[in-house]
């Protein structure tokens, strides 16, 4: 199963079944035979700033291309990527659409995002704060910004 990205930004991920032995009974089974049924697949719904998001929507961006070789970012395409979020942020519509469509080089801004969301979530607050420091503002906590990033990369890959 693979994971679900919804346009709140929440992630829709699977849960691994909880491993079960040839001898246990099965719970639905009331004689206690040691047949076995396949437990039906169970999803979990991860919102922005709850633990393993970051990791997930890491996940969903390389679900969605998964011959992608790995990101590597550019001074430029971080550049880029730092002025699209603000540029979200900031804006009062937050119109994922026109902030991409502004963008010289997305390709590049998308790698270097892909590369704070690889580095977990002390990556997605080191890179909010490098925002602020470079746009202006105020820092974006880290569930914030990794939603935003998320809609951009999204939009990339349409």
């Amino acid at each position: 199963m693979d994971i679900t990205r919804n346009a709140d930004g929440t992630l829709v991920v699977p849960i691994p079944p909880e491993r079960a032995h040839a001898g246990d009974p099965d719970p639905g089974e009331a004689s206690g035979s040691a047949e076995l049924t396949p437990p039906a697949p169970a999803t979990r719904v991860l919102h922005p700033g709850e633990g393993g998001y970051d990791e997930a929507l890491a996940e969903w961006d390389l679900e969605q291309n998964p011959d992608r070789a790995p990101a590597v970012s550019t001074a430029a395409g971080r550049q880029q990527a730092m002025h699209v979020v603000h540029s979200m942020a900031a804006s009062p519509d937050h119109a994922v659409g026109p902030a991409v469509a502004a963008l010289s080089d997305p390709e590049a801004s998308g790698e270097a995002l892909r590369v704070v969301l690889v580095g977990g979530v002390h990556a997605v607050e080191a890179f909010s704060a490098e925002v602020a420091e470079a746009e202006g503002g105020d820092v974006l906590p880290a569930h914030k910004m990794a939603r935003i990033i998320g809609e951009v990369l999204g939009e990339l890959d349409r």
